[in-house]
C-alpha cells in the first residue's frame, strides 16, 4: 500500500507545483501586458504638416502581433496599414508582394447595400487604389528578396474631405519602415490627372509636391530610428556565378547585338531569335558546364540577364554621340522618334463614334456610344467615385499578344489602364451634354502602352461622334534607361513611345497625356529607388513634342468634332404635358410610359411636373413615340373603378386557377379566381362553360391591403337559392 500512497502524493505534488508555475506565468504575462501592451506611453506618434494640413502617423496601438503597423491620420480620416512577411523564401523570381486596400461601409457610418448586408469583393476604386500602392512600393524591396509579402490597408474612418490614397501610401511606407522587413524607403511614383494644366504649371506642381514629401521623409525616418526593429537577416537570391555570365557573354555577344540592332525584326521575330539563341546557348553551357545539366534553370536566368545588360548597354553607350551619331533603337529609331502612326474614324456605320488608332505594332479599336442621361454612372459613396456622363471602359483580350487565357471578368491590370485612360480624357469632355458617353477601347494589337492609344483613339472616336470635345488630346509613354547610384555618376537616356521590350528593360514607364495647351494625366512607374527632379522635368519637356507630333497626324484625319449627325446618332426632345393632361400621359401605374418604352424603345425622364425628356436611338423612333404620345393624350381616360360596385367585363384569358377579366379597354386584364367564380366549387373554369371572349359580370372589392392582388368576385352576385338548388340535384 506504500506504493501506491507515495504515487498519490507525488502526483498531487506535482499538480501543485504546475498550479504555482502556471500563476506565476500568469503574473508574469499581465506584468508584461501592462508594462508595454496596456501603457499609453507605448503609442508613439509624429506629426507634420502638408499644405498647411496637419498628418499624424502612429504606432504601437492596433495590429501589434504583425511585423509592421501605422495608423496615418488627417482630420477625421485615419488608416490602418499593417505589413506581414513570411520568414521562408518563395522559390518565386519576383517579389511576391499583395497589397490590399479595403473601404469599409462602418468607417462612414453606413450599412452596405448588398444583399448580405456586408463587404464582398474588392471594388473598383479598392482594386485602383492597391495598385497605386503596389507600385509605389515595389520597386524599394532590396533587390533578391522574394519572400512573400502582404501589406493591408484598412480605412478605419472617412470624413470626406481628406484623400485617404495619400494617407495609405504614407502609412504603408512608415509600417515597412517601422517593421523588421528589408525596405529602402521612402516611396518613389507619380501618379496624377489635371484640367489641362500647362506644362510650366505643371512642373510647378510636381516641385512643390516633391518638397512636401521631403517633410514626411524626415519624420519617417525620426519614427523609424526611434521605434523601428532591426531588419531581420535573409537570405537574398543569389546572382548567378561569375564564371557562367562570362562564358555567356563570350559565346552570345556578336549574335545577340545583331539581334537588337537589327530594325527590321518586329516584336515576335526579334522574341523567337533571342529564344532560339538562348535554347543553342543553354546546350553549349551544358556541355562547358556538365554538373548544371540536371538543374537547367539556374542556367536560364544568367543569359536573361545578359540580354537585359546587352539591350541597356547599347542604348547607354555614349561614345556615338561623341561623334554625333544618334543611337538608334531595336526598330531603328532615335530615342526621341515616334513609332509609325495611322488612324482611321467611322469605322462602321451603326456605330455612334469608333476609331483605329495604330502605332507601331499597337492597335487599339475605340468606339463611343451616347445614351440617356439614365445610364450616366451613379455616384458610389464610399468609393468617392464622381458619377458623370462619361465612362471609359479597357479591354485587353488575350489575343492582342497572341496568348490564350480565360476571357470573363476584367483585370486589375485593365481596370488600372481603363483609369489612367479616362483621365486623360475627361477634361476634354463638355461640362454639359444631353447624353452619357460610353467609349470602349479594346487593344487588338499590343507592343507597348496601350493606354496611351486608347486616349489617342478615344478621342478620335469622340470627335467622330460629334461630341463637341474642348480639344484633341493625345498620350505617350516615355521610358528610362540608366546607370550609376549616385547623382555624380547618374547617366541616363531618355526613350520616346517606348516598344515592350524597352518597357520591359528599362527603369521607368512615364505615361503623360494631353492636349496642345496642358496635361490631363500622368502616371510614371519607377524601377529604381529614386530618380533625379531634373530628369521627370526633362522628360515632360521631350513628351510635349511627342504629343503635339501625334496630334498632328490625328487631326489629318479629323481635326474638330464632326458637325453632320449620323443616321444613327440618338435623338433628345423635350415634351411638355399640361398638369390636367398629365395623369393620361403616364398612365394608370405608368402603363402608358412602360407601352411606350417597350414598342418604340424611346425612355421618358421626368424634368418638372410639366417637362419630359424623350430619348430616342433614331429620329423614326422619336417620330413613332410622338405619335403613340398624341393618341394618349386625345383618348379616352381609364375610369376609376368604384369599390362595390358591379361591372360587366371580358374574359380574355382561362388559366387553371381562374379567368383573366378586363373591365375596360383602358385597363389591364385582372384575375377572377376558381374560387370567386360560382358559388359551387370548381377545379376549372371550364367546368362553368366560360370560353375567351365571353362577357361576364363581376363586383370589384379593389386591392388585398396585404398581397396588393386585385380582387373580384363573381359568386357573391349569385343568389344563395341556386347554391341549395345545386345541392339537392347532387344529392339527387
Amino acid at each position: 500500500m506504500a506504493a501506491p500512497l507515495k504515487q498519490t502524493w507525488t502526483v498531487k505534488n506535482h499538480l501543485f507545483l504546475m498550479q504555482k508555475h502556471l500563476k506565476r506565468i500568469g503574473q508574469l504575462c499581465h506584468e508584461v501586458q501592462k508594462s508595454s501592451w496596456g501603457n499609453e506611453e507605448s503609442v508613439r506618434n509624429v506629426k507634420f504638416d502638408v499644405g498647411n494640413r496637419p498628418i499624424e502617423i502612429s504606432t504601437g496601438q492596433f495590429a501589434r502581433f504583425a511585423d509592421g503597423s501605422a495608423v496615418a491620420k488627417q482630420g477625421d480620416t485615419s488608416v490602418l496599414v499593417t505589413a506581414v512577411c513570411k520568414t521562408k523564401s518563395s522559390p518565386a523570381s519576383f517579389l511576391p508582394l499583395t497589397v490590399d486596400y479595403r473601404q469599409k461601409a462602418a468607417s462612414a457610418g453606413r450599412i452596405p447595400t448588398n444583399f448580405l448586408r456586408r463587404e464582398l469583393g474588392a471594388s473598383d476604386k479598392e482594386i485602383l487604389t492597391s495598385r497605386l500602392i503596389d507600385r509605389s512600393l515595389r520597386p524599394l524591396f532590396p533587390a533578391g528578396f522574394n519572400y512573400e509579402t502582404q501589406i493591408i490597408c484598412n480605412l478605419m474612418a472617412v470624413d470626406g474631405d481628406h484623400d485617404p490614397e495619400v494617407l495609405s501610401i504614407n502609412a504603408a511606407s512608415a509600417a515597412l519602415a517601422l517593421s523588421d522587413i528589408p525596405f529602402n524607403g521612402p516611396v518613389v511614383m507619380m501618379e496624377g490627372h489635371a484640367d489641362n494644366f500647362g506644362h510650366d504649371l505643371f512642373k510647378e506642381a510636381i516641385k512643390t509636391g516633391v518638397k512636401e514629401i521631403d517633410t514626411i521623409i524626415i519624420k519617417l525616418k525620426e519614427l523609424r530610428e526611434s521605434l523601428g526593429k532591426p531588419k531581420r537577416d535573409v537570405e537574398y537570391k543569389l546572382a548567378p556565378p561569375e564564371e557562367i555570365f562570362t562564358t555567356i557573354e563570350r559565346l552570345t555577344n556578336t549574335e545577340l547585338t545583331a539581334i537588337l540592332q537589327d530594325a527590321s525584326h518586329d516584336k515576335f521575330s526579334r522574341d523567337n531569335a533571342v529564344r532560339d539563341l538562348k535554347s543553342s546557348t543553354i546546350k553549349q553551357l551544358i556541355v562547358l558546364f556538365p554538373d548544371k545539366e540536371k538543374d537547367k534553370e539556374l542556367l536560364y536566368e544568367p543569359y536573361d540577364l545578359y540580354v537585359k545588360k546587352l539591350f541597356r548597354k547599347l542604348i547607354l553607350q555614349t561614345d556615338l554621340h561623341l561623334y554625333n551619331i544618334k543611337y538608334l533603337g531595336c526598330d531603328g529609331r532615335s530615342l526621341t522618334q515616334l513609332r509609325p502612326i495611322s488612324c482611321d474614324i467611322n469605322m462602321f456605320s451603326p456605330l455612334h463614334g469608333s476609331a483605329l488608332f495604330q502605332r507601331g505594332q499597337t492597335q487599339v479599336m475605340c468606339t463611343v456610344t451616347l445614351d440617356s442621361l439614365d445610364s450616366a454612372a451613379k455616384v458610389d459613396t464610399m468609393s468617392q467615385i464622381i458619377g458623370g456622363i462619361f465612362m471609359l471602359h479597357y479591354e485587353f483580350p488575350p489575343y492582342a499578344t497572341n496568348e490564350i487565357s480565360k476571357a470573363g471578368l476584367t483585370s486589375r491590370r485593365e481596370l488600372g489602364h481603363g483609369a489612367l485612360a479616362e483621365k486623360g480624357l475627361r477634361s476634354i469632355i463638355p461640362d454639359t451634354y444631353p447624353f452619357t458617353i460610353r467609349l470602349t477601347s479594346e487593344v487588338l494589337e499590343s507592343n507597348g502602352s496601350s493606354s496611351m492609344a486608347s486616349i489617342c483613339g478615344g478621342s478620335l472616336a469622340l470627335m467622330d461622334a460629334g461630341v463637341p470635345v474642348k480639344q484633341a488630346a493625345a498620350g505617350v509613354a516615355l521610358g528610362l534607361v540608366s546607370s550609376g547610384n549616385t547623382e555624380e555618376d547618374f547617366k541616363y537616356k531618355i526613350l520616346t513611345d517606348i516598344l515592350g521590350i524597352e518597357d520591359y528593360m528599362g527603369d521607368m514607364d512615364f505615361k503623360i497625356a494631353g492636349t496642345r495647351t496642358g496635361i490631363t494625366a500622368l502616371q510614371a512607374d519607377v524601377k529604381l529607388p529614386g530618380i533625379p527632379i531634373n530628369v521627370v522635368m526633362e522628360a515632360i519637356e521631350q513628351s510635349t513634342d511627342a504629343k503635339n507630333e501625334i496630334l498632328d497626324i490625328m487631326d489629318n484625319k479629323i481635326s474638330e468634332p464632326r458637325k453632320e449627325q449620323k443616321k444613327s446618332f440618338p435623338v433628345i426632345e423635350t415634351y411638355t404635358v399640361s398638369l390636367t393632361k398629365r395623369s393620361k400621359f403616364i398612365g394608370v401605374g405608368g402603363l402608358n410610359l412602360k407601352k411606350l418604352t417597350s414598342e418604340t424603345g424611346v425612355r421618358v425622364t421626368s424634368i418638372d411636373e410639366t417637362n419630359f425628356q424623350l430619348f430616342a436611338h433614331n429620329q423614326q423612333s422619336m417620330n413613332e413615340a410622338k405619335e403613340m404620345i398624341e393618341q394618349f393624350l386625345t383618348e379616352e381616360r381609364a375610369p376609376e373603378l368604384e369599390y362595390g360596385a358591379i361591372y360587366t367585363g371580358k374574359i380574355t384569358e382561362i388559366k387553371n386557377y381562374g379567368v383573366m377579366v378586363q373591365l375596360h379597354p383602358k385597363l389591364e386584364p385582372m384575375l377572377l379566381h376558381n374560387m370567386q367564380l360560382d358559388i359551387r366549387k370548381i377545379d376549372h373554369p371550364s367546368a362553368l362553360g366560360l370560353k375567351v371572349g365571353d362577357e361576364i359580370q363581376v363586383k370589384y372589392f379593389a386591392r388585398d391591403p396585404h398581397s396588393g392582388q386585385i380582387r373580384l368576385s363573381r359568386k357573391v352576385l349569385q343568389s344563395p337559392l341556386a347554391k341549395a338548388s345545386f345541392l339537392n340535384v347532387k344529392k339527387g
